[in-house]
């Protein structure tokens, strides 16, 4: 597993690291909104280096950037002892990474994570991959970056929605995992809570489920509940004016496979309303038109964890519990997503 640092300084802290480390060359990479308000917090503790910026948004996540980015590789004459920095959120440490495994069969890559998203989720267990004809992550591999530098300094200048997206994913992590942990969550308004300490918490359960499974062979198929359905529909969505933000569309996708869960594994009503309500919450409601829904359930069929015709869900038996492998039919993905539309607003 790679090296997870919670810094409270960190310039100071990346300084530090950067001197314990061999390299030839190094590089950064950062999107263009990253790069206005990241990249100043950090360029002065950077030795001499070299950056390249790509457009900020998910729908620059594809193989053109990332044919750009190879290209500034190899302009700026980096070598397999070169070093790359990922500064930003999931797409950046996503991308970068994935540029930085693939490049001359691979050079070495750290991740700090710039969204409260990625810092609780992307940046750590080390996949890697790219957009690909809609599919989220359809190309990718798994490879670990050399460390991961985590500092809520940067949720500073993240927009409400932003830090809204990521506080999806730690919801997540207290519905597969800790029942405590998503009862301490839903008992505070999720704009006053403790990132620092969430973040710590959140990067634990994550870790935890990796190091037992780094390939997604079992266990780490838990931490795909509520993304079957909502990277459909991100997908579904992604270059439309009802574009969604990752968090906001697997909230859908936690609430619908709740849903899922009281019919498959009899998850309790009294649970599924607790779902609701928190999630329901935070996000609000938004409600899908239901000439989308044949679409989008054809999308969840391209899920990496189904097999052949077979879409294999995450489901919880309660909260704080999970199963993964749980076969689920188009009807019944079709019944969760009316029954999230009809969910009060």
């Amino acid at each position: 597993m790679e090296t997870i640092i919670f810094s409270a300084q960190i310039a100071q802290d990346l300084a530090r690291y950067l001197q314990t480390r061999k390299y030839s060359k190094l590089g950064v990479i950062a999107d263009s909104h990253t790069i206005q308000h990241c990249y100043p917090i950090i360029q002065s503790s950077l030795p001499e280096h070299s950056v390249y910026t790509f457009e900020a948004g998910e729908i620059h996540k594809n193989l053109d950037t990332c044919i750009q980015i190879w290209q500034w590789m190899t302009e700026q004459a980096f070598d397999r002892k070169a070093l790359i920095v990922n500064l930003g959120g999931g797409v950046t440490g996503d991308m970068g990474g994935f540029c930085a495994s693939t490049y001359k069969r691979g050079i070495r890559f750290i991740n700090i994570p710039t969204t409260l998203l990625s810092q609780v989720d992307a940046s750590v267990g080390g996949k890697l991959g790219i957009d690909f004809m809609g599919y989220k992550n359809h190309i990718g591999i798994f490879n670990q970056p050399e460390a991961v530098l985590i500092s809520d300094e940067f949720l500073k200048s993240l927009p409400e929605a932003e830090l809204r997206s990521g506080y999806a994913e730690i919801i997540k992590h207290g519905l597969i995992s800790n029942a405590n942990y998503f009862e301490g969550l839903k008992s505070k308004d999720w704009q006053r809570q403790d990132w620092k300490a969430i973040i710590e918490i959140s990067v634990g359960i994550k870790k935890d489920v990796v190091e037992k499974d780094p390939k997604e062979d079992g266990l780490r198929k838990i931490l795909n509940f509520g993304h079957t359905i909502g990277h459909a529909i991100e997908s579904f969505y992604l270059d439309t004016e009802r574009h969604l933000l990752h968090g906001e569309a697997i909230a859908i996708g936690m609430l619908a496979e709740a849903f899922l869960s009281s019919k498959f594994l009899r998850m309790s009503p009294m649970e599924l309303k607790v779902i609701e309500d928190m999630i329901l919450a935070v996000y609000g409601k938004n409600e899908i038109p239901s000439a989308d829904f044949e679409s989008i359930i054809d999308l969840c069929f391209q899920d990496k964890k189904n097999e052949g015709s077979i879409l294999n869900f995450s489901l919880l038996r309660r909260i704080g519990d999970c199963e993964y492998n749980i076969a689920v039919g188009r009807d019944e993905i079709l019944q969760s997503l009316t029954y999230y539309n009809e969910l009060p607003a």
